[in-house]
């Protein structure tokens, strides 16, 4: 809005809790800062009030990939180092503030990271194999069993990072799979560790649409579920976490069974 003050902590904690944020609850958060407008005090502000709203018994999570920028094999590329390494520039400057923030757990993974922030923290994020990262048995499940619910804060739909679990257990032929390498630390000093995945970057099976995430999240909330408000400036929705993911494998299951 032109000519908007800009937003505090207490108007977007304010904002936070008409749209649906309880305290005591799990929280998710995707981001877009530059759609939130001018805010006093930046990202810091923002992270004050996500867990302003949440309160002392809510936990505040989020995805953090990092930025290798380099060939698989290179000798001079630097170990994975979860307490140093930047949170991806293109998930925006709030997960770096609240990778950096008092008490922020990270999970191991270099690239299905999740941080946590919050009673809830150690557990979300204390297991998380280098295989099958975005699956069962890794933080992305936790976060489910803990009922959480997802914050797309300014973020476009297709951002949702959780709808990658819904791929993982959706059953779908063929999906396509990643194979990649990392530098990680091991008990005898770096080593070089062989990563598979379902396919992240792309859709997981060719006949997907590309922007399948959005008409996924679209539907859901065609559907009357969700809840959609401003925070600050901002475009925002909520879900809920597990009947979000729920709904994703179902949707998916149906479109290979109509095409």
């Amino acid at each position: 809005m032109i000519g908007a003050p800009p937003a505090t902590r207490s108007s977007l904690a304010a904002d936070l809790t008409r749209l649906g944020v309880q305290s005591g609850s799990t929280l998710m958060v995707h981001s877009s800062l530059r759609a939130v407008g001018q805010v006093v005090g930046g990202a810091n502000t923002v992270v004050h009030a996500l867990l302003d709203a949440l309160g002392p018994e809510g936990t505040l999570a989020a995805y953090v990939d990092f930025e290798p920028y380099y060939e698989d094999g290179d000798p001079e590329i630097p170990v994975f180092d979860k307490r140093i390494a930047h949170a991806a520039r293109d998930h925006g400057i709030l997960h770096e503030a609240m990778r950096t923030w008092p008490g922020a757990l990270r999970s191991d993974h270099p690239d299905a990271g999740v941080l946590a922030i919050g009673p809830l923290a150690r557990w979300i994020v204390s297991e998380h194999p280098f295989q099958f990262g975005y699956g069962p048995g890794t933080p992305f499940e936790n976060l489910l069993l803990a009922g959480t619910k997802i914050l797309m804060l300014g973020a476009p739909l297709d951002t949702i990072t959780m709808l990658h679990y819904a791929d993982h257990l959706a059953r779908i032929p063929d999906k396509r799979m990643a194979r990649y390498r990392r530098h990680v630390p091991g008990m005898d000093g770096p080593q070089w560790i062989d990563f598979e995945e379902f396919e992240t970057s792309d859709a997981v099976h060719p006949a997907l649409p590309s922007n399948y995430f959005e008409r996924i999240a679209a539907d859901y909330l065609a559907s009357g579920r969700g809840t959609f408000g401003r925070i600050g400036q901002a475009k925002s929705h909520l879900f809920d976490g597990p009947d979000l993911v729920g709904f994703a494998i179902a949707w998916l299951e149906d479109f290979f069974a109509r095409n």
